[in-house]
């Protein structure tokens, strides 16, 4: 059973994208801003990281820079899923080291299709 981060600082999205996740047999854990999941990251060792951009403390491009850079956590994948979704945020996402873009709304079948070729 492949572990998922979600990271997102809205607890409604963090329970949607938990209960698509599961009902499709995924371990899930969460966390709700960058730096927490920067540290859980790097104890958990999820197969994949389905992150937000738009959070307090630290955004997700920051976080994903950090987790790039330490060699314990560089080879998980960074699927972003935010409703940040221009042309300009697609190619950011990449250059920060993120697999893909996924903008909210999301269709579900977005998300599992990332997983399916990134975790």
């Amino acid at each position: 059973m492949s572990k998922i981060l979600i990271v997102d600082d809205s607890a409604a999205q963090l329970a949607s994208l938990r209960t698509l996740l599961e009902q499709h047999g995924y371990l899930t854990i969460t966390a709700s801003t960058g730096t927490e999941a920067v540290q859980k990251a790097g104890s958990e060792g999820p197969k994949a990281i389905l992150m937000d951009i738009v959070m307090p403390d630290m955004d997700g491009y920051e976080a994903c820079r950090l987790l790039q850079a330490n060699a314990s956590t560089k080879t998980i994948p960074v699927v972003f899923v935010s409703t940040k979704n221009q042309k300009a945020d697609q190619l950011w996402a990449k250059m920060q080291g993120g697999k893909a873009l996924i903008s909210k709304p999301y269709q579900p079948q977005e998300i599992l299709d990332a997983l399916k070729a990134f975790a």
